[in-house]
């Protein structure tokens, strides 16, 4: 497992911009039942465990000496520099599953693109699972290899996840498709279609006007009379 090490920390509110300047991130340690205590983290430390775990694995959390099982739940960014600047960590208990989506990772070579010239339809970015702690996911990967032809999809059900995870979505759904590429014909009729779209737009307003013309002549004539 992957190991953090974190402070307790005394410093709340707009004081914590002085944390930052040092290096460090202030953040926030809680789980069920268990009251939110506000820690701190390197943040050069901090990347390096996030770009490995991303939000789906679990992490052990040290803080002044005891350790917790946490996963990194959520993150503020700076508005500018988009650098981390506050940080979750939830506490899972072991014998416990968790839900969460986890991201897919498009992986291999399709014969339908490399030699047909299609192109990768990506239907699904994630999918949301159950699971204990210790055995959910950091990423799913989806072999696109099957794709031969455009006929072809890749569904949840193609996918080697596990058998102690459970898909909280349905199983028929698509994951991923290849389409054929659009010929000259398609390509020109796409253009040309938002001008044919303006041009019946205009036809349509044109006899709207003379309708309306023609009916206040009508009424004009009824009130004469």
């Amino acid at each position: 497992m992957l190991e953090l090490k974190a402070d307790s920390r005394s410093i709340l509110g707009k004081k914590v911009n002085s944390l930052r300047q040092t290096g460090s991130i202030p953040a926030v340690l809680y789980g069920h039942n268990k009251k939110p205590v506000p820690v701190t983290v390197s943040a050069k430390e901090f990347d390096k465990i996030f770009k490995e775990a991303g939000e789906t694995t679990l992490v052990s959390l040290s803080v002044d000496g005891k350790n917790h099982n946490v996963f990194i739940h959520d993150m503020e960014r700076g508005p500018l520099d988009s650098k981390i600047i506050h940080v979750d960590f939830f506490e899972v208990r072991m014998d416990e599953k968790i839900k969460a989506k986890v991201p897919f990772v498009f992986i291999g070579e399709s014969q339908a693109i490399k030699a047909d010239g299609g192109i990768l339809v990506r239907a699904m970015h994630e999918v949301e699972i159950e699971a204990l702690p210790q055995d959910m996911p950091k990423e799913i990967s989806v072999d696109i290899s099957s794709l031969k032809t455009f006929e072809d999809k890749i569904r949840i059900q193609d996918l080697v996840i596990g058998k102690s995870v459970k898909v909280l979505t349905h199983l028929d759904e698509t994951v991923a498709l290849v389409a054929p590429p659009r010929s000259d014909k398609e390509i020109a009729d796409l253009e040309a279609k938002p001008a044919e779209t303006a041009a019946a737009e205009v036809k349509v307003v044109g006899e709207e006007e003379k309708a309306a013309a023609a009916a206040s002549t009508e009424e004009t004539q009824e009130t004469a009379k």
